[in-house]
């Protein structure tokens, strides 16, 4: 490898989501239109979360975290891939790019964990009801998110390390609309063994173990529901549920269908299709699941509607 490969690489280029000049503009619009919408909803969740009295429990405190990671993954993602969208060069700078990586894989496994957080505040809430405020002090809360950050964080700079510290060949065509790990590795000269073991290895311990907290806390939550004589309190107990179940079942099957597709089909394609779903999609429809099916979140935002209303009529 001569140094001039080493370090003639300052910028990428992004193939982005399509090369059909006549699909830029709509596309454009559209996801505009999404990032959009998902920036008001998840901003006005953590306005909400934070400021009013009714929803300063530990489901909200996790709610609202979840609400800033899908503000922060799709914040890494969007904003390049719209400018990317009406520019005549689709490139980013080489730290850029690895800032972007960093922060993608950051939010996303943070995401996992506060979601198997969130269900192991519903198993409390609902199995130990009694116990509830003691077991989900504010100190064990804040721990159960601070831990998904912090390893979230480590994992991110020593994907993202690696990647950067290995030997490019000088080709600088990304196979995608950001920055992602496996369309990098296919431009390194380098031996990527040692980086697809790591990805491979946290990937699987990321999904099943994230994946196991939330089936065990479930399956317990449901062994407890049909113990339960009162049909008004087994149909409480449910709804309570149903948000945070929907919000998993949508990010699994879209992260398990681009993770665990067999090899022989696996294409930079669907890829992008799936990468679209969770960096853009999801983020936006997490926030309208849990306004639509929690009547606390609902009636909240009406009442800050109605005030804000008032200020400007």
């Amino acid at each position: 490898m001569n140094r001039q490969n080493l370090t003639v690489l300052t910028e990428f280029i992004l193939m982005g989501i399509t090369d059909r000049p006549e699909l830029q503009a709509p596309f454009f619009g559209l996801f505009l239109i999404i990032y959009t919408v998902s920036v008001v909803g998840n901003l006005g969740m953590i306005i909400l979360t934070k400021v009013d009295s009714r929803l300063q429990t530990p489901m909200y405190f996790f709610l609202r975290h979840l609400a800033f990671i899908d503000l922060g993954y799709s914040s890494a993602v969007a904003p390049k891939m719209l400018v990317n969208f009406v520019a005549d060069q689709n490139t980013i700078p080489y730290n850029w790019c690895a800032t972007q990586l960093a922060f993608f894989i950051l939010f996303i496994i943070s995401e996992l964990f506060i979601l198997s957080a969130m269900a192991y505040d519903r198993y409390v809430a609902i199995c130990n009801p009694l116990l509830y405020t003691v077991v989900m002090s504010q100190r064990v809360c804040w721990v159960l998110v601070a831990i998904p950050y912090v390893y979230s964080a480590c994992l991110s700079l020593i994907i993202t390390i690696k990647i950067f510290m290995s030997s490019f060949c000088g080709h600088n065509v990304i196979r995608h609309f950001y920055c992602d790990n496996l369309p990098l590795l296919t431009l390194l000269c380098s031996s990527t063994r040692d980086i697809e073991l790591i990805i491979l290895i946290f990937s699987a311990f990321n999904l099943i173990s994230s994946l196991l907290i939330v089936l065990v806390s479930y399956i317990l939550i449901l062994m407890a529901i049909l113990r339960m004589n009162s049909a008004e309190g087994r149909h409480k107990a449910f709804s309570t549920c149903g948000s945070h179940l929907t919000v998993v079942f949508v990010l699994y099957v879209t992260l398990f269908f681009m993770y665990v597709q067999p090899k022989s089909s696996h294409s930079f394609d669907t890829d992008k299709i799936a990468s679209i779903f969770y960096t853009l999609i999801i983020p936006m429809l997490n926030p309208m699941i849990y306004s639509l099916r929690n009547k606390e979140v609902k009636y909240s935002g009406q009442r800050m509607w109605e005030k804000l209303c008032n200020i400007f009529s």
